[in-house]
């Protein structure tokens, strides 16, 4: 799944492919932005770790992967 962060003052978003569900995206994002931590962490689909500042984040956006959307080569 991919998860898109809008930090404020960067003109480029934070793109970020992760296996966790939207649920468990989002419950990340409140507990963040509600005040129990200052760091937004997501953990990416090859085990990295990925912090953001709470306080900088303008905008997430969390979408889930179409099959349509690859890009690469394939035999049909």
């Amino acid at each position: 799944m991919e998860v898109k962060l809008g930090v404020t003052y960067s003109p480029k978003e934070l793109v970020v492919e992760t296996d966790q569900s939207p649920d468990d995206v989002a419950k990340l994002v409140e507990e963040a932005v509600g005040g129990k931590s200052k760091v937004l962490w997501l953990s990416d689909t090859r085990g990295r770790r990925v912090g953001v500042p709470t306080e900088k984040l303008a905008y997430i956006e969390v979408g889930e992967e179409h099959p349509d959307k690859r890009v690469g080569f394939s035999s049909l």
